[in-house]
């Protein structure tokens, strides 16, 4: 603690009276000693000690408790900073600091560490901020006292996003240095997405513009090089392409799927390089289907046949063509042609000439009456064969010998007909299976597996007996004495749905209760035509709120494998799933760093990207002073590259000088205090001043009196 002495002035009188009174006492006294008169001397000194103790002077002692001046030290702790030997470098620079700027007098050393905030900048939604330093050092300079703050450090590779444009924004006076972390000569290869599209249509062409950067770029002379580029769709085996560098280049592709695809794309690394985190790029392609065409052929008109047709059209992206067979060719009753109101079925257009142009056939209680050569329905079956899709609704007729069992489609069917017709009340139930197979897995009042009561749906009074004879055909849900009801199985390249009723329609009805009618009908829908969103084996992974969602389907009872998941760095860990639910085993993983995450279970690879794809933290990874030049030089800081310079000399400057030098860090010596007391005493107390006065009289008068 010290003090500092202080003269304080509490005049009795406003000081303008009190001037007006010392001209009126010392005018005459002036006159006075002017003329050369006795005592006007002694006088004088009675009228000043007569002001000065009207002006009340005080001796003022403060009590004075030094402040540390602080020098504030930013570690840049992001994602490049991991490049080696950056963390050797910063590490080293870390102690370097502490130890040089503790032995320095009367200094306050305070840490920073910053430049992780991107990923949970992007997931609020606030975009890719790449290398955040000065928003921090904002933070802390808000519970300092400016005058104390003495320098900045920055330990950093300078490739910083948030530099203020000038020093005022900082409202510090303090130099500004930057610790250089990174060598002087490094190269660098990127790979730039140039134009991309936010979504495409499932099996139509697509491509994306990209380009290849290196930096320092080629040399003269060196002529036209290339570089293979290899593109992957949702982790499937890469398909190479040369691309030419330092040009732009068209990359075509193909979504095969609806919903988020993810592209990745890898450039061969370039020679002594520094990071190959930047020759990797990835984007989020939105499949979207261009109107699915559905062909519906309904044997005969039936109550459920508008319920097929409602379930259909409430679907906007469907296109439907639907025909009903009203008068078949053994139909004769006499009507010329000419005079029939009746659409003709224009079956070598559907069946020959454009049946590959639909995603889904639908056969609705189909009988073999004349309509449909042979020849065609062996088209239908070459059709799904070939990777098309196909819904056999049956009827009556099915049990009969003109069922569409005994056609060319039989060899594709799941299930063949017996012979019996089941009539009676039933409720259909879900089996086992279906519990855990997407399609009918956790439909509305399917019940619990395992459970005492099964579905509260309402029943239906008939359906076909078949039985299943593929032994890869998945039954999904029972009717009458637990026969199979809904029955899919993979054929070829395609996929075939079998429903053993024709009673589907009472649901939409709402008869006892109703049931998921159209709910069942999509996903039966979307299962044939190969949605992934009901694929039966699957995994997927999903980047949300700071956490990686993973999710497997299976339907194997056996406990789902560890997955092992990879971050954007490279680094891998192994999880565990929760398989609580049936068919579904699911895992959550924290995210620390943003980027694309692998996750395998040994079989499926699932793709998630979490904040930014491509950060702007490796736009140019390479170490430069540059972004922060500007700053430097006008708070006076300097510039150590710690490749040449791991110690640094700091010295404590004062104001005004310089802060920096050739091989030197300056930090300013504010010499801040607290004051913690104040003392107070009177220069001329009453009596003393009264005593004065009156003694300056008497003399006065004796002198005068000779």
């Amino acid at each position: 603690m010290s003090g500092n002495l202080s003269i304080a002035w509490s005049p009795f009188l406003p000081w303008w009276a009190l001037g007006l009174l010392a001209a009126v006492v010392l005018l005459p006294v002036a006159y006075a000693l002017f003329r050369g008169a006795r005592g006007a001397l002694l006088r004088g000194l009675f009228a000043a000690v007569l002001l000065l103790a009207l002006a009340n002077p005080a001796a003022v002692v403060e009590k004075r408790d030094p402040l540390p001046d602080v020098a504030l030290v930013v570690m840049d702790q992001s994602a490049s900073q991991r490049i080696a030997p950056r963390p050797e470098q910063r590490s080293a620079a870390f102690l370097m600091l502490n130890r040089a700027l503790g032995a320095l007098p009367d200094t306050e050393v305070r840490i920073i560490e910053a430049g992780e905030q991107a990923l949970a900048a992007d997931q609020a939604g606030q975009g890719d901020p790449g290398t955040r330093l000065f928003g921090p050092l904002r933070k802390a300079l808000a519970e300092i006292e400016r005058e104390r703050v003495a320098a900045v450090f920055l330990v950093s590779d300078g490739q910083i996003h948030d530099v203020p444009a000038t020093l005022e924004e900082l409202a510090i006076d303090a130099p500004v240095h930057l610790l250089l972390t990174g060598g002087a000569e490094e190269r660098d290869r990127r790979l730039v997405l140039d134009q991309v599209p936010s979504f495409g249509i499932v099996g139509k062409p697509q491509s994306l513009t990209l380009s290849i950067a290196d930096r320092p770029g080629a040399e003269a002379g060196a002529g036209a090089r290339t570089a293979t580029v290899g593109i992957s769709r949702n982790g499937e085996p890469a398909r190479q392409v040369q691309v030419p560098v330092g040009r732009p280049a068209t990359v075509d592709f193909e979504l095969d799927r609806r919903g988020p695809t993810v592209l990745e794309l890898q450039v061969d690394p370039l020679e002594g390089e520094l990071t190959t985190v930047n020759n990797r790029a990835a984007v989020v392609v939105n499949g979207v289907r261009d109107r699915l065409r559905v062909l519906l052929v309904s044997g005969e008109p039936h109550p459920g046949e508008r319920a097929w047709r409602n379930i259909l059209k409430s679907d906007p992206s469907v296109d439907l063509v639907h025909f009903t067979i009203l008068r078949p060719p053994e139909k004769q009753d006499g009507t010329p042609i000419n005079e029939l109101s009746l659409i003709a079925f224009p079956t070598r257009e559907l069946f020959e000439l454009k049946l590959d142009e639909f995603d889904l056939v639908i056969f609705d209680r189909y009988r073999r009456r004349g309509v449909l050569p042979t020849l065609y329905l062996e088209n239908v079956a070459a059709y799904v064969e070939a990777g098309g899709a196909l819904l056999e609704a049956s009827g009556p007729s099915f049990a009969s010998p003109l069922s569409l069992a005994r056609t060319p489609l039989g060899r594709v069917l799941p299930a063949a007909p017996t012979g019996q017709i089941l009539e009676g009340a039933f409720r259909p139930e879900v089996t086992e299976l279906g519990h855990r197979h997407p399609v009918t897995a956790a439909l509305e009042g399917a019940g619990i597996p395992g459970g005492e009561r099964g579905a509260s749906w309402g029943r239906w009074f008939r359906q076909l007996d078949v039985d299943v004879e593929t032994p890869d055909a998945q039954t999904l849900m029972t009717g009458a004495g637990e026969r199979p009801l809904l029955v899919l199985d993979r054929v070829g390249e395609g996929r075939v749905a079998e429903l053993a009723s024709d009673h589907l329609w009472l649901w939409s009805r709402g008869y006892d209760g109703g049931g998921p009618q159209a709910e069942l009908v999509r996903r039966i829908a979307h299962w044939l035509m190969k949605e992934p969103d009901l694929e039966e084996e699957d995994l997927r992974a999903r980047a949300d709120g700071g956490q990686l969602t993973i999710r497997r389907q299976s339907l194997s009872a056996e406990p789902p494998p560890p997955v092992t998941v990879t971050a954007p760095d490279g680094t891998t860990r192994t999880v565990e799933l929760d398989d609580s639910l049936p068919g579904v085993a699911t895992a959550r993983v924290p995210i620390d760093e943003g980027g694309l995450y692998r996750v395998s279970d040994g079989t499926r690879t699932a793709l998630a990207a979490a904040g930014a794809l491509n950060p702007r933290e490796y736009e140019d990874p390479r170490a430069s002073a540059e972004p922060t030049e500007a700053l430097r030089d006008e708070s006076g800081g300097g510039l150590v590259r710690l490749a040449e310079s791991p110690e640094v000399d700091l010295r404590k400057v004062a104001p005004g000088r310089d802060r920096t030098g050739r091989d030197w860090l300056g930090v300013l010596e504010h010499g801040a205090y607290l004051v913690t007391g104040v003392e107070r005493a009177p220069l001329l107390p009453a009596l003393l001043g009264l005593a004065l006065a009156l003694g300056a009289l008497l003399v006065a008068w004796r002198r005068e009196g000779r």
